[in-house]
């Protein structure tokens, strides 16, 4: 096995990345520990056909989540699959997370079924070296597809598990690798370096690489593989992350930069009302009147009739006040959600109409036009709203009950550089010139 290039951080970046990827003959999934800290990653191999050999990394992946079974040690590395669901595994994973909390694996939160990633990550974290006297803290490499990056909202497992990774402040660095990296797929895929002992530099930094362009052409692909890292894109990324320095390819950022709170934009409920034959067709229907006999619901229609249709009320209280008062007077008898669900459909939402009130006179929001609102984590929540929101909706207010805490990390946002359009004169001439040859050409056809 020939060893990585010498370099004084290859150590800290774990240099099995200038191995991926690689094939084992063996039926599972090896990672060899080398006295030095790195390591070398073995990838499973496919059959010819398509699909996981015995013993794939899926299989692999089921006994570490249901069973927690890895090497405990001050540098691992792993690659586990991308997209696998953990729906076999699901009853061990919630039993632990329920039973264990923090003290196990999985206490920062859980993703959804759908995909396993972060449960692979958050294992991995929970076997690395904590910091101790005579003994660094532990250092770690995973390869994961984009998905961990910023799938789930505020509130969701996936951005509890992310927010908990950075208030302790364990993400180093990530780093973009190239696509067409792997066997079976072409996807993006990052490397996240971990560490529970920062150097002075890195504590509460995160640092993003993009090493998407620095990759050669293979001569000949394997499946999705077509590209892979050469000895020079190898060194490059090292530099990248070991320089800590910003560059076009190389962003840092303050770990509470990926912070946000997520807030409910509310707007006043604002409804007129009437007795028009439309309404009353569209209100009756309702699921909530389907208890009452043919007889009542006709003397129903025919109280609702009887009430002036050409009298638009903008009030909702008025006009409650006066629907009570015509259905005692025809005999008429609904429960409370029937009334609720009566008033609702004789309604239509109306600007212009006084704002709807509940008890104690608290405004009732519009859940039709409620909103939400991705907060920076460092900007106050009210200054946001009065420059971002008041200009366009004055009445507009946050609901506090509903704000929510999130974590983000935007990879491809803060390396996108803009490529201005070109001028319409530079089309323009483009256009004039096509059109002089297909004049050229219907000319040669007529000669």
């Amino acid at each position: 096995m020939q060893r990585p290039p010498t370099n004084k951080y290859a150590d800290n970046l774990t240099t099995g990345v200038s191995r991926l990827p690689k094939t084992s003959r063996c039926g599972k999934p090896k990672v060899i520990f080398r006295p030095r800290g790195w390591v070398r990653a073995l990838c499973v191999p496919y059959r010819a056909g398509g699909g996981l050999a015995t013993g794939s990394r899926e299989a692999a992946g089921r006994e570490i989540l249901g069973k927690g079974r890895f090497y405990n040690t001050g540098k691992p590395y792993r690659e586990p699959p991308f997209g696998v669901d953990w729906k076999k595994q699901e009853k061990a994973v919630r039993e632990e997370h329920a039973e264990k909390g923090f003290a196990g694996r999985f206490g920062p939160g859980l993703p959804r079924v759908s995909d396993g990633s972060m449960l692979f990550l958050l294992h991995l974290i929970s076997k690395m070296r904590e910091p101790a006297q005579g003994s660094t803290g532990g250092r770690a490499a995973i390869v994961l597809n984009g998905s961990p990056l910023f799938t789930g909202g505020a509130g969701s497992g996936e951005s509890n598990i992310r927010k908990w990774i950075m208030e302790r402040d364990y993400l180093e660095a990530i780093i973009a690798l190239p696509t067409d990296m792997f066997y079976n797929t072409g996807i993006s895929t990052y490397i996240w370096v971990l560490s529970k002992e920062k150097s002075p530099k890195r504590r509460n930094k995160v640092q993003l690489v993009d090493g998407s362009k620095l990759f050669r052409k293979m001569r000949k692909g394997l499946g999705s593989k077509r590209n892979e890292l050469g000895p020079e894109d190898i060194q490059a990324i090292v530099k990248l992350y070991g320089d800590f320095a910003e560059t076009n390819q190389s962003k840092i950022f303050d770990t509470t930069d990926f912070f946000y709170r997520t807030i409910t934009i509310e707007r006043p409920l604002k409804l007129n009302f009437a007795t028009t034959v439309d309404r009353i067709d569209a209100a009756l229907p309702a699921k909530a009147f389907g208890k009452l006999t043919p007889e009542a619901m006709a003397g129903l229609r025919n109280t609702l009739e009887s009430m002036d249709d050409t009298v638009l009320l903008k009030n909702r209280d008025e006009f409650t006040k006066i629907l009570k008062n015509q259905l005692k007077t025809g005999g008429v008898e609904l429960s409370a959600p029937q009334f609720k669900t009566l008033v609702a459909g004789l309604s239509e939402r109306d600007d212009t109409a006084d704002v709807c009130t509940g008890a104690k006179g608290k405004i009732e929001p519009d859940t039709d036009l409620r909103d939400t609102e991705n907060v920076p984590w460092n900007e106050d929540i009210h200054t946001y709203v009065e420059r971002e929101v008041k200009p366009f909706v004055p009445d507009a207010w946050i609901d506090e009950d509903k704000t929510k805490e999130g974590c983000e990390i935007p990879f491809t946002r803060h390396f996108y550089q803009y490529t201005p359009p070109r001028s319409l004169e530079e089309i323009d001439a483009d256009l004039d010139a096509v059109l002089g040859r297909i004049r050229a050409r219907l000319e040669q056809v007529k000669a």
